[in-house]
This record gives C-alpha cells, structure tokens and sequence, in this order.
C-alpha cells in the first residue's frame, strides 16, 4: 500500500510539465510543417443544411464520372490515382437547359483531388449533362492546376512523374 503513491504522483508530473518532443540521442528533430491548403480550395461548412444534402447527394451520384476522368487526367502527372472526396467538390453554376421545370441540366464543378492525408495535386473543373434516364455526360473539361512539388510533404514527392 505505500507504493500506491506512486502512479498518482507521475500522473500529476505529466501533466504539470507537459509532453516535450524528444529522440533517443535526446535532440529534438525538426518536423516539416505541412502544406497550407490552397486558398482556391472550397471552403468547408461547420453546419449541416437541406442545401448541402442535396449537394451531397449530387457529389455522391457523380462521384463515378469524376473519378474516372481524374483517373485518366491524372495517370501522366502522377504515379496514384487521386482521390476526390465529395466535400472538395464545389459546384460553381447549375443550369436547365430548355427552361422550367424541363429535367435537362447542366451542372459545373470545381474540383480538388488529392492523395494521402489530403495533399491538394491540382484543380479542374468539369461540366456534366444530366438528362432523364438518368444519364450523365461530361460536356467540357478544364485542368486547371497540375501537382506541385511544393503542394507535397517530402514522403510524398516520388508520386510525381
């Protein structure tokens, strides 16, 4: 029982000096800061509404479409496939095509890919044409950005071709 003082007494220490950053020869290794995110990133929303399900409902059905074109766009500048992840999908202009309440639509993304811990390789936009069926075709493409060797932390500088 007197040695129950013990794990008590090291917790407190823990907590009153903090955790310090140490190696086994005991100098601090300088760690590489990560990216900043690109300020053309969409910016992401702190709260749910009817407008963002719906968006990410969209993001959800047309993620397939962009996922192949990134695939194809991406395979000569990177040795991955980038991920997109729906809520780095910003939709820039929605339209119907032949006037009220006719279900033909075109709808333009801004789109931010990225591989591992969300590293940012580029930027595009693409317009898809929603018709009833429902069918989805990709009317334009724009690469906006390639992947930048300064977008990368150094681990993950070889993805680059």
């Amino acid at each position: 029982m007197k040695k129950s003082w013990i794990a008590p007494l090291l917790i407190a220490g823990m907590f009153l000096l903090g955790q310090q950053p140490c190696s086994a020869n005991g100098l601090v290794q300088p760690q590489s800061e990560a990216p900043l995110r690109s300020e053309s990133e969409p910016k992401l929303p702190d709260q749910d509404s009817r407008e963002l399900m719906y968006k990410d409902t969209l993001m959800l059905f047309l993620l397939p479409h962009i996922e192949k074109k990134m695939a194809e766009i991406y395979a000569p500048l990177l040795t991955v496939t980038p991920t997109v992840y729906p809520y780095l999908v910003d939709v820039t202009d929605i339209k119907r095509v032949n006037g009220f309440r006719r279900f033909d639509f075109l709808i333009t993304l801004n789109i931010h890919p990225t591989v591992g811990p969300h590293l940012s390789v580029g930027e595009d936009t693409m317009t898809f044409r929603i018709t009833p069926g429902p069918k989805v075709k990709l009317e334009s493409f724009k690469h906006l950005r390639d992947p930048r060797k300064s977008d990368l932390t150094p681990n993950y500088q070889n993805i680059l071709r």
